[in-house]
């Protein structure tokens, strides 16, 4: 059955549409002061306006940046940031879910989607390094929360596993060196204290993360998948 593109854009996507409406009506109000009060200096009054409109259009222009976060298709799941993206095909995930850690015996679900992938080869080579330096530095919380709520005693320190530069080679023996065996290495350790290899943030969508995983997990189930390594 072919599914429909899904476009994932999170909440914060109408702040650069409101922000330009605000800016306009304050313009509006600025010239109105500005017609109807002689003693006001036109100049400054009209520097001072271009100066708010200029602004408030680069900012509006920065959030809108930021509006497309996902893109769902009958063949992949792909990310879209300013720094580069990711894409993955649904016959390359194995397991899509909301990780979680204990804590006081029970286990509680982080604020994170989490997919496990069956070949980290496809994901390593389409990433691009800003982004994957990006993730290496903003999912260290997330690195540092499981590590210290685990169930199991971990071999590693964390200080090792958080910046782990050795190279990485895969199940084919294809090697990573640098930023990309980083950002693999970090993969590998949260599969084993989280179950996943590639983490979204719930501020990136648009609707509570079990809609969203029931979302992925209907495109998953219709995809044709190979067996699992």
């Amino acid at each position: 059955m072919v599914r429909k593109r899904e476009l994932i854009y999170p909440p914060h996507q109408r702040l650069g549409k409101y922000f330009t409406i605000a800016v306009i009506l304050l313009a509006i109000v600025v010239l109105a002061f500005i017609v109807t009060i002689p003693q006001v200096k036109t100049l400054p009054a009209l520097m001072g306006l271009v100066l708010i409109a200029s602004l408030g259009i680069y900012i509006s222009k920065v959030v809108d940046e930021h509006r497309l976060s996902f893109s769902l298709s009958d063949m992949h799941i792909q990310h879209h940031t300013r720094k580069g993206g990711w894409s993955v095909k649904w016959s390359d995930i194995r397991e899509i879910g909301v990780p979680s850690v204990s804590q006081d015996g029970w286990h509680q679900p982080l604020p994170w989607i989490g997919i496990r992938l069956n070949n980290y080869e496809p994901f390593l080579d389409g990433i691009s390094f800003r982004l994957a330096s990006q993730i290496i530095m903003e999912q260290r919380g997330l690195l540092l929360s499981a590590y210290r709520r685990a169930e199991e005693p971990i071999n590693s320190k964390l200080e090792d596993m958080m910046f782990d530069d050795k190279p990485y080679v895969t199940a084919s023996g294809k090697v990573y060196k640098g930023l990309i065996a980083m950002l693999a290495n970090r993969m590998s350790y949260t599969r084993e204290l989280l179950g996943y290899d590639v983490f979204v943030s719930e501020d990136l969508l648009d609707r509570p993360l079990n809609d969203f995983v029931g979302l992925t997990r209907r495109y998953l189930a219709s995809a044709d998948k190979p067996p699992a390594e």
